[in-house]
């Protein structure tokens, strides 16, 4: 067997898995690691925190379905990872976090673990709730099987977060290397049963009005395109939740739209007129279903998951089918071909909720310069298959409802965590994944400042992504929430008119614009088209511009205000 530093051997087994990229902070407990990184082949991409680099591989996961790699140092530097490690993981993303840590053994004592050494942290215990699994090999010779089997645990079944807390002196210490080999049996994945796609698919041909809930699940399993196999064969409205946005092309037909607490009011209403309705790759969370006891008061459910923990755990279906979407779609299509028969009746329902849809984005066409209006100019303007990241808040549920999109993995947002400043980082992972496209971030203000250091990332390694700040000057969303609910009470909200977004971005080496009008949007947007840096937009937006149709907490789907 080869002999080797642990370093050197976590480096070839990452060059194993096909990785080329990772985005990190270096410090003291890792840079053993990033001293192999030299002569690797494998470019660490500098990010300026280490949020910033898990939300980045995060990015990068979702666009390619492949892991992303986060790295940081012990202490602190794995804290900082915490908050994009999480993300991932609540919306099911496959990002392997690497912190260094302490060392485990001394010349003086049997361990260093456990000691309060310096920027010691129990970084398995943080990490052992947010992830999939978490690895902390003692020797050289598990370094290789170790990250087999995290890259392995990372994607399959429900994807997810794993973590390596790798110990100095196991990154400086050479030893004899194992070949890589699993360290846990993984479960396999259930094989849906023939009869119970038969009983789904006679219930879906007897419905009267079928409906399709597309979920983050249908884009994850590489699904949409047996999703809308599907959908066209039974001419079924699709609705989707907000992790689902993408997984139809939403300028198709039978697209209704995204449903939930700022959904479309009309995919909404849909719930209720259902008697079947067909969920793939959902949760039913609270943001999407409102109340559990008011959702399709009238519907069937049929729930397909991978997850068998999801199958009944916030709504009883009356069939649930543990299984990969793509695998049950596609036996659910084979098996309703021959059988199935189109209904004009169908059909004039689904042309109808389309239209209806469409009405109701539209009947808010009002004078000013809007954040509706700038999305929808951006919209015409950048290329359909660009790449398109949201912070969180109302620029997040604005881009929902008014920036359509046309394939899956190019809409990236953290849905489950709902963390601000993440879509910036993530632009940055998901332009390093696909160089080829343009990516845009659509931001807030108070969103944009939590992480905008990042820009030096762009800047320093030559990654140039788009931002365009729907700026309020507010922190808008909990300010919405306090006029409808606090009186008007504003508190830590208003963010007067600090920073100048135009300046800082300059000041980092990027192109900054300050946007007034729709003609000066266009005339940035074209810029940033063609820009070879970072292009950051400051768009001004009225202060108490709402976000509707939205669904109060607490409320069912059908108890909306529109306006």
């Amino acid at each position: 067997m080869p002999k080797m530093s642990g370093a050197k051997a976590l480096v070839k087994a990452l060059r194993d898995e096909k990785v080329d990229k990772i985005f990190g902070v270096i410090g003291g407990a890792i840079m053993p690691v990033y001293d192999e990184f030299i002569d690797s082949g494998i470019r660490p991409i500098r990010m300026s925190h280490e949020q910033g680099a898990g939300h980045a591989a995060d990015g990068y996961a979702r666009v390619l379905g492949f892991p992303g790699v986060c790295m940081g140092t012990s202490g602190p530097g794995a804290t900082n990872l915490v908050t994009g490690v999480a993300t991932a993981y609540m919306d099911s993303s496959p990002v392997i976090a690497i912190t260094g840590q302490v060392n485990y053994y001394s010349p003086n004592t049997p361990y260093m673990i456990g000691r309060d050494a310096f920027q010691e942290i129990d970084a398995v215990a943080i990490m052992t709730p947010i992830t999939k699994y978490v690895f902390q090999p003692k020797k050289v010779r598990d370094v290789p099987s170790t990250v087999r089997s995290a890259f392995a645990i990372a994607m399959h079944g429900r994807p997810g977060p794993v973590h390596i807390d790798l110990p100095k002196d196991v990154q400086t210490g050479e030893g004899e290397v194992d070949d890589a080999r699993m360290l846990v049996s993984l479960r396999p994945i259930p094989e849906p049963k023939m009869d119970e796609v038969k009983k789904v698919a006679s219930l879906l041909l007897n419905a009267q009005r079928p409906v399709i809930l597309a979920g983050g699940g249908v884009i994850w399993s590489g699904a949409s395109e047996e999703l809308l196999k599907v959908a066209e064969l039974l001419l079924a409205p699709v609705i989707t939740t907000f992790m689902g946005k993408g997984a139809i092309p939403e300028n198709h037909p039978l697209s209704i739209g995204v449903i939930g607490m700022h959904g479309n009011s009309v995919a909404n209403r849909v719930t209720r007129e259902a008697d079947v309705i067909l969920a793939v790759g959902t949760r039913f969370s609270d943001r999407s279903v409102g109340t559990l006891d008011t959702f399709a008061p009238e519907a069937r459910i049929i729930h397909i998951d991978i997850d068998r923990s999801e199958i009944g755990k916030n709504v009883s279906p009356h069939i649930g089918i543990v299984g990969d979407a793509k695998r049950v779609l596609g036996m659910l299509y084979d098996t309703m071909l021959s059988l199935a028969k189109k209904s004009p009746e169908r059909w004039e329902w689904v042309r109808k909720l389309r239209k209806e849809a469409e009405a109701v984005r539209d009947e808010r066409e009002d004078t000013g310069f809007t954040a509706k209006k700038v999305l929808r100019t951006l919209r015409k303007i950048v290329p359909g298959n660009a790449i398109i990241t949201t912070e969180v808040g109302q620029n997040q549920m604005w881009a929902s409802l008014y920036f359509d999109i046309y394939e899956p993995r190019t809409f990236l947002s953290s849905g489950g965590l709902g963390t601000m400043g993440s879509g910036f980082p993530m632009a940055i992972g998901a332009k390093v994944a696909r160089p080829d496209r343009f990516v845009m971030d659509i931001a807030g203000d108070g969103s944009f400042k939590m992480n905008e250091k990042e820009l030096a990332t762009t800047v320093l390694e030559n990654i140039p992504v788009t931002v365009v700040i729907l700026n309020n000057h507010m922190l808008g969303m909990v300010a919405q929430w306090q006029r409808m609910f606090y009186d008007y009470r504003y508190i830590g909200v208003e963010l007067e008119n600090i920073p100048d977004f135009e300046k800082l971005a300059k000041a980092y080496g990027a192109e900054g614009f300050r946007v007034d009008s729709s003609q000066e949007l266009e005339k940035a947007i074209k810029f940033a088209l063609g820009s070879e840096v970072s292009v950051i937009m400051d768009v001004s937006i009225h202060p108490e511009e709402d976000v509707l149709p939205f669904v109060p907490p607490g409320k069912g789907l059908h108890e909306v205000i529109e306006k």
